[in-house]
């Protein structure tokens, strides 16, 4: 027959004590003393109250472990509401990741937001700047209209020019066809005197 190590002996003092209230010894004393009953020979009031004695000590190890089997029964239901609370905070912190995830989605947007209202900002500011709509349609027409009167007056001055151009040409030729005749009738005049001079 093998040794029994220390380990095995608390094990089954374990097993059998239930809680550590006392069940082992009380067991063992109940049965030493349901041996020692069988054996003696004792006046029937004796074995009575030997017997008496003996159903305590058994109501007491059926009590302590009807107390140990709500024990147990007690432990396997905090070891599933345990369990539930795991997958409880194990689902919280799931939905505490999506809800930071969902929460930098939120500024990322939020920070898109703020960057295009500061761009609208820039922009309305540089609009403001400038002269709405129909001012500025209404410039545009005011200049078209000057543009429109200074096109006459550069034609009105192009038709001047060339009436003059015209007419400083014929002037041109006037003067050369005086210049020429001119120089004809010196020519004439010159002839004429020779000719009075050799004659006297």
């Amino acid at each position: 027959m093998g040794t029994i190590t220390d380990d095995e002996v608390i094990r089954k003092r374990l097993l059998i004590d239930g809680d550590g209230a006392g069940d082992d010894r009380r067991i063992n004393l109940l049965l030493k003393s349901f041996t020692k009953w069988c054996h003696s020979n004792v006046t029937p009031e004796e074995g009575f109250t030997q017997y008496q004695r003996m159903l305590g000590t058994l109501a007491q190890c059926e009590f302590s472990m009807g107390k140990t089997l709500l024990v147990y029964d007690m432990n396997l239901k905090e070891m599933e509401n345990y369990e539930k609370i795991y997958t409880d905070i194990e689902q919280s912190i799931i939905a505490a990741h999506e809800k930071i995830a969902e929460c930098k989605k939120e500024i990322q947007r939020a920070k898109r937001i703020r960057k295009n209202r500061q761009e609208y900002d820039a922009l309305a500011k540089v609009i403001q700047q400038h002269p709405d709509r129909h001012e500025t349609m209404k410039q545009l027409k005011a200049l078209d209209k000057e543009l429109h009167q200074l096109s006459q007056i550069k034609e009105n001055v192009e038709d001047k020019l060339e009436l003059r151009k015209k007419q400083f040409h014929v002037l041109l030729s006037t003067i050369q066809e005086l210049q020429q005749t001119l120089e004809n009738d010196e020519n004439d005049d010159a002839s004429q005197e020779s000719l009075m001079e050799n004659g006297d």
